[in-house]
């Protein structure tokens, strides 16, 4: 089973508390959108940074999910948050996850993070650790 039907088949559970929704996966490129909702927001209403990183997080953990090989895991050992603007409530987010390395032990994906209408949000870059 691919990735893309995995994640709808089992969401990963702080994924769905997030709202985050898979569109694409690929093993070089993730895209995921989420909402931005009264619940996820700091004020003014605005989405929580940590909302946004966890959403770019999950992206980039997926991206190196779909490039392992089969019984490995991963976790997050790095992550740096560029935020551009920010992402009012309402707002529909894009992360699209394009990775810069995919090694053996690590894999750094960055991930980009526009609204509807193009409006850059943030970038973040992350490094996973691959677990044998």
């Amino acid at each position: 089973m691919d990735l893309l039907a995995r994640f709808k088949e089992h969401p990963l559970p702080f994924a769905a508390c997030l709202g985050i929704e898979l569109v694409s996966a690929a093993p070089e490129r993730i895209v995921g959108e989420m909402t931005v909702e009264d619940r996820l927001c700091t004020r003014p209403a605005v989405l929580h940074g940590g909302a946004l990183m966890a959403f770019a997080d999950t992206l980039g953990a997926l991206g190196t999910m779909a490039n392992l090989e089969e019984g490995a895991g991963t976790t997050t050992i790095g992550s740096q948050t560029q935020f551009i603007g920010p992402a009012p409530l309402g707002a529909r987010l894009t992360g699209e996850a394009t990775p810069l390395h995919r090694g053996r032990r690590t894999m750094v994906w960055q991930t980009r993070i526009t609204t509807r209408e193009g409006k850059l949000v943030a970038v973040v870059t992350q490094t996973q650790l691959v677990l044998a």
